[in-house]
């Protein structure tokens, strides 16, 4: 089943990690965008785990200055928050 799962950036180089907080796991389907108000809701979803995942990256005290980030191109979100869409 199709799920969407926001994550904390675990490190710049490795994989999910056990120890990585998952901000939300959801199983999705088509249905959770038929409507306007069904996909709204889902929208709301996400951005709640996506500012809990900024939230929690901006906590750690090890995240930034990262001596590899400079090595990196520059995160799709502001705070490289993980995003992740299972098919």
């Amino acid at each position: 089943m199709p799920r969407i799962i926001v994550t904390t950036d675990p490190s710049d180089l490795s994989p999910l990690r056990g120890d990585t907080p998952v901000l939300f796991d959801e199983e999705v389907h088509s249905v959770h965008l038929s409507t306007g108000h069904a996909a709204g809701q889902l929208v709301e979803r996400l951005s709640w785990a996506i500012s809990d995942a900024e939230a929690a990256e901006s906590a750690r005290p090890d995240r930034y200055p990262h001596p590899l980030r400079a090595l990196r191109p520059a995160p799709k979100t502001r705070s490289g928050a993980g995003l992740s869409v299972a098919v």
